[in-house]
């Protein structure tokens, strides 16, 4: 197995504009952040609709240096700068049914 892909950095949202948040509460739940670029961008064009407060919910807050800051308020766990798998998470299709979260390494 090859060394984990990383983020592509690359973040397209579609349809947020229909979105009727205007006055309301609105949690955003994410499986992990990482770089941060997607919540990042989803957070500002969610912003732009005016919801009444915005928050962020993750399971996984992995630090990677250089890592856009997100400001999460509702957190699993913290994690180092390593490849996860489980729980919903998977590499390349493969491990996504594990029941729980798991750091995949590289075979030697």
């Amino acid at each position: 197995m090859a060394r984990p892909a990383r983020s592509s950095g690359a973040v397209l949202l579609r349809d947020a504009a229909r979105l009727e948040i205007a006055g309301h509460h609105v949690i955003v739940v994410e499986d992990i952040v990482d770089t941060g670029l997607t919540i990042s961008a989803l957070a500002a064009a969610l912003h732009k609709l005016e919801p009444a407060s915005l928050d962020v919910c993750a399971l996984i807050h992995k630090h990677i240096a250089g890592a856009q800051p997100v400001a999460i308020r509702y957190k699993g766990f913290d994690i180092p700068d390593e490849f996860v798998v489980g729980y919903g998470m998977d590499y390349a299709e493969r491990y996504r049914n594990l029941p729980g979260v798991y750091r995949l390494s590289p075979e030697g």
